[in-house]
């Protein structure tokens, strides 16, 4: 049975999603000057095998989770990766309309949901749609619904809804784009994305577990490591970091230890693995996740973990934009501050073996 991908995610992301795009009182001061440097050689990624745009990593031996700061994060548990390639940067809105350009390919938010698998909904309800970010005045209460909705007309091109638009933002991290959607550009890739424990092991940065993805001092707001939520969640943002609620260029803060830009902030993360509660698993040589169609103790939607946090991460809300943090996606409900970046696994010399 199809999820109910739209409304039952609201309710997924009362943690997840945090933060909000400005309401009364962060539009009186303007935005501080947002870094002046981003990542201007960027290779395009390439069908066909390419590890154009990305970046070798040989894996090895490393601490997966945390003692939790959240209880999903633990139990710590040495895990071993095998070598791999992933991607420098999240995978843009340029990289995805060529996608979408030689494919055709239509993301689930820009398809109408079907009456026989939604029986509840009706009308105006099975038009295609997406969740997007408004803001709220007011401190942040139980319900999601205050600083969500579903908006007709949201997806890819128009992130915020049918007045939105990606023109000149090519090199944006693409985002409303579904957990499908993404492996859906990845397999055209001949790739695949990331699990938890290859992202996590990215994330770290050779460092090992420290708290943060640049090691353990907090944020500096004179020195902006990532594009993350400043000041009081949800009423204000002082946008330290040069974006106020909103998301940054890829590659415009410093790259962590193996030279993989935006693995803390700017926008969530998909992962192959599907959501389980705890690291609490056998399995500790390139673990994978539940199959979330049938993960057991865990009823309701499907969902896959996403890492990293967003611009909409906020230390005194959600604080997720750490190496250790994970967070439940709902499978086939994309955001506007959820992307993605690929990887291709390879031998111990990084020659290419297959892509899933």
């Amino acid at each position: 049975m199809p999820l109910p991908r739209l409304f039952a995610a609201l309710a997924l992301f009362a943690i997840a999603a945090c933060g909000r795009p400005g309401g009364r009182e962060t539009e009186r001061t303007a935005a501080p000057a947002a870094p002046s440097i981003c990542l201007k050689d960027r290779a395009a990624p390439e069908p066909g095998g390419s590890t154009a745009g990305m970046v070798w990593l040989r894996g090895g031996l490393f601490q997966m989770g945390a003692r939790p700061m959240r209880a999903e994060e633990g139990p710590p548990r040495p895990t071993r990766v095998n070598g791999f390639w992933i991607d420098r940067t999240d995978v843009t809105n340029a990289d995805f309309a060529r996608f979408v350009k030689a494919t055709g390919y239509v993301t689930l938010a820009e398809r109408p949901l079907d009456p026989r698998a939604y029986p509840g909904l009706k009308g105006e309800q099975l038009k295609p749609s997406a969740i997007v970010f408004v803001g709220a005045d007011r401190p942040a209460g139980p319900d999601p619904g205050q600083w969500w909705r579903v908006v007709a007309g949201a997806d890819w091109r128009h992130p915020a809804g049918p007045g939105s638009s990606i023109a000149g933002q090519d090199a944006l991290p693409v985002v409303q784009v579904a957990w499908a959607d993404a492996m859906a550009y990845a397999r055209w890739l001949g790739r695949d994305l990331p699990t938890e424990a290859e992202w996590e092991y990215a994330a770290q940065g050779g460092r090992g577990p420290t708290r943060f993805v640049w090691g353990d001092d907090g944020f500096d707001p004179k020195h902006p490591q990532a594009n993350v939520w400043q000041g009081v969640f949800p009423s204000l943002d002082t946008a330290d970091d040069g974006y106020r609620a909103q998301a940054s260029p890829v590659g415009c803060f410093p790259a962590n230890g193996f030279g993989l830009y935006d693995m803390a902030g700017d926008v969530w993360q998909w992962t192959k693995d599907g959501y389980r509660s705890n690291l609490d698993l056998d399995d500790r040589d390139n673990p994978r996740g539940p199959d979330p169609a049938a993960a057991p103790g865990d009823p309701g939607p499907r969902r896959h973990v996403i890492k990293g946090g967003s611009f909409l991460c906020s230390p005194d809300y959600c604080f997720r934009y750490r190496p250790a943090a994970r967070e439940a996606g709902p499978t086939d409900t994309g955001e506007n501050h959820i992307g993605f970046r690929t990887v291709l696994r390879a031998g111990p010399d990084g020659v290419i073996r297959h892509a899933g």
